[in-house]
């Protein structure tokens, strides 16, 4: 059995905002990344092709699920909003891939 539980996902930028988009996660919060390693993600990347983003993130199996978003990534997300297609409660939309091949 894997140590990770493995995650993929898309999301999408608004047009133009390509660029401060890899600007503001050059630029993360080291807060964020202590976040997310106490949340147990051991792995977190994010690609781009045009406006579509692909996130894979491995997190320790063990790790309980996030029962809600911190006051960390509201901030976040609030910050990122004006670049990227957001739901009703301000979270960047995002759409679960399935996973269909991996090897180790």
């Amino acid at each position: 059995m894997s140590r990770y539980r493995r995650n993929g996902f898309v999301m999408k930028l608004k047009p133009g905002c390509e660029t401060i988009y890899k600007q503001k996660h050059d630029e993360i919060w080291p807060e964020m990344i202590d976040q997310m390693k106490a949340r147990g993600v051991g792995s977190y990347t994010i690609f781009r092709h045009g406006l579509l983003l692909f996130a894979y993130q491995e997190v320790d199996a063990n790790a309980p699920p996030v029962a809600s978003p911190s006051p960390l990534t509201r901030r976040w997300w609030a910050m990122m909003e004006p670049y990227m297609e957001t739901s009703d409660d301000g979270s960047p939309w995002r759409a679960p891939l399935e996973e269909v091949f991996h090897v180790d």
